[in-house]
């Protein structure tokens, strides 16, 4: 069974987001995990790989952006919406709608911002991930 985390945030704005994702794709990846950041398109990735690098002075995460035949796999690897051909530990969803493939993780972690219209999306990703029969938690920040 899958385990999807809910993570709210009580402000809004995407870099609150996108660096809250970076600080828990660090820590996954300091625990051993291998990290499938999903993003909604290229340009979210591309986005989504810069920040990897400089989200903190101080931190290093080794990461890529996914290439669907690439048989060599860093321990984080950012997509664009397309499925990975190899296994990972965790998915991190930044993508407003979930991901066809999200079964094919243990744990699948979603990002939502304070605001309405994220809230929103939010809501409709929690209940389809319910009707799926996942292990849900909500973690209020």
């Amino acid at each position: 069974m899958t385990r999807v985390d809910f993570y709210i945030l009580p402000e809004s704005g995407l870099d609150r987001v996108q660096r809250l994702a970076c600080r828990l794709t660090e820590k996954a990846w300091q625990s051993g995990l291998t990290v499938f950041v999903n993003t909604a398109s290229e340009l979210e990735a591309q986005r989504a790989d810069d920040l990897l690098w400089t989200y903190r002075q101080d931190s290093f995460v080794p990461h890529a952006l996914y290439e669907q035949h690439s048989e060599e796999r860093p321990p984080v690897v950012v997509g664009d919406g397309t499925e990975p051909t190899v296994p990972f530990d965790v998915l991190i969803n930044l993508a407003c709608d979930v991901p066809s493939f999200f079964e094919g993780f243990g744990r699948v972690i979603e990002l939502v911002g304070g605001d309405p219209a994220r809230l929103r999306q939010g809501r409709k990703r929690y209940r389809l991930y319910r009707e799926q029969g996942c292990q849900l938690q909500s973690h209020n920040l």
